[in-house]
Parts: C-alpha cells; sequence; structure tokens
C-alpha cells in the first residue's frame, strides 16, 4: 500500500551556515561597528546578542534573510522576547521541529475533513498518510501544501 510521512524538520547544516552568514554580515556592517552584535546557536536555538533592542531586530531579520535564501521555512522560529543582560541585551530564537500533539491533530482532522480515501495516523513526531491509489496520496500533498499550518511541512519516504 502506497504511503508517504508528513514531517517538520530543519536541515540542520543550513541553519548552521544561515548562522555563519548572518554573523560574517553583521561583522561587515557599518551600523554594527564596534558593537559586540553576534548570533550563537545550538541544536534547539539561535541567540542574538546585541546593544539594543532595534539592533535585535535588525538581526532577526538579517537571519530570516539568510535563511530563506538557505531554502529553510521561516515560519519554523519562533522568536521570544529581548532580555537585558548587562551591557547587552539577548533574544532566544527557537528553532521548532517535529509535529507536536496538536499540530499532527490538526492534520489528521484535515485530511479527513476532505474526504479523500486515505489514512492518517501519528507516529512519534510526524504522520503517516496511507492509501490504496498514488494519485490520492498526492491529492492529500496538495491539501496539505495549500493549507496554513503553522509549522513548515516537508513530505518523506513516498513509497508504492
Amino acid at each position: 500500500m502506497p504511503s508517504f510521512d508528513v514531517v517538520s524538520e530543519v536541515d540542520k547544516h543550513e541553519l548552521a551556515n544561515a548562522v555563519d552568514q548572518a554573523n560574517r554580515e553583521v561583522g561587515t556592517r557599518f551600523d554594527f561597528k564596534g558593537t559586540d552584535a553576534r548570533y550563537e546557536a545550538t541544536a534547539t536555538e539561535v541567540t542574538l546578542i546585541g546593544d539594543s533592542t532595534f539592533q535585535l531586530g535588525q538581526m532577526l531579520d538579517i537571519f530570516r534573510i539568510k535563511l530563506s535564501r538557505r531554502g529553510v521555512d521561516v515560519d519554523c522560529l519562533d522568536a521570544q522576547q529581548p532580555e537585558r543582560s548587562g551591557m547587552n541585551e539577548t533574544q532566544k530564537v527557537l528553532i521548532k521541529e517535529g509535529l507536536e500533539g496538536d499540530a499532527a491533530k490538526e492534520i489528521v482532522k484535515l485530511i479527513k475533513d476532505k474526504k479523500i480515501k486515505v489514512q492518517a495516523q501519528i507516529q512519534n513526531g510526524q504522520v503517516r498518510v496511507t492509501g490504496k491509489k498514488r494519485d490520492e496520496l498526492q491529492a492529500t500533498m496538495a491539501v496539505l501544501k495549500s493549507e496554513k499550518l503553522g509549522a513548515p511541512l516537508q513530505f518523506k519516504n513516498f513509497r508504492d
């Protein structure tokens, strides 16, 4: 039986490249000269460090542009409120990965509401969609792509 998986993942390598490019741009821009503005990345978040809230806003815009140029969907970012710490301001940007309970349930409900002849199952951070015909699976993919679900979706493991 044909099937595919609906996942929400971020390419860690492209994320690291975007952070590196953003750090280089901040280091060379005139309006950031003489400041301690930088990006620091971990597996689940990116920390923006700047002198003011205005700089953090500009740094977030730069980071979003770099991510989109590298082919990473910026819907995976969850920017937190800036915090003052000493002489600097920091802002954490969380990287959303995986389809958590509500998002996965919403995908399953959307598929059932469209009355496409496929079955959807939630499996640890992803949704497995199975159907009898390949065309039904492709129609399901088209429906999911057209909807705005709040998380970037990718389709993996398409099997006939």
